[in-house]
């Protein structure tokens, strides 16, 4: 009996299989004090609101934003923002945050210009109450927005972006907490060989 066909379609079925392998890279991390120095807050009263949002590095070595939300004056937003050097994104790429909330839902923002100003990138993120979870963002994904409105045709440039921020602007009254262990990126490498039609 004749085993070299078979054989030989095995090697050919393994030599095409798609190989993919994911790369993370970290890209904030709080195991120093020193790691706030990135990071500043934002919140409504530079538009005349009454927000309250502030952050630390707290003893377990995981960022602390936290505060009270206000909707008086027009106002209902608190954030955290931080520049970053080279992120290194490209397409295809994946946000990934370690995080603990209070179940409400928070925007992770994404900037495009050193000052972190202009268009804020977002997606939108749940927590679950006093419980860690990974929460992932397809850089894909993200869609501009301005003062609230959404700008659908600006499409992010993941090679420009220069900063990333956490909002909370869920129009609801009242203390919030959210914790984060850290921030990373995920590049999928590799795929399938051969022929790929």
């Amino acid at each position: 009996m004749n085993y070299k066909i078979p054989l030989l379609s095995a090697f050919v079925l393994i030599a095409n299989a798609t190989v993919v392998e994911a790369q993370d890279r970290i890209l904030y991390k709080f195991d120093n004090p020193e790691a706030a120095n990135l990071w500043r807050t934002v919140n409504d009263g530079v538009m005349g609101g009454l927000s309250n949002g502030s952050f630390k590095i707290n003893d377990k070595k995981k960022m602390e934003f936290f505060g009270t939300l206000s909707l008086e004056n027009n106002g209902g937003f608190a954030s955290v923002r931080a520049r970053g050097a080279n992120f290194g994104l490209t397409k295809g790429d994946e946000i990934v945050a370690r995080v603990k909330g209070d179940g409400r839902q928070y925007n992770l923002n994404l900037y495009a210009q050193s000052n972190l100003g202009g268009y804020s990138y977002r997606q939108s993120f749940n927590t679950k109450k006093d419980e860690w979870i990974e929460v992932k963002f397809p850089v894909d994904k993200f869609v501009a927005t301005w003062r609230g409105r959404v700008f659908p045709n600006e499409k992010l440039d993941p090679s420009k972006v220069a900063g990333m921020g956490i909002l909370l602007g869920d129009k609801k009254a009242g203390p919030f907490k959210l914790e984060v262990e850290w921030i990373k990126a995920s590049t999928t490498v590799g795929g399938a060989q051969g022929n790929s039609k």
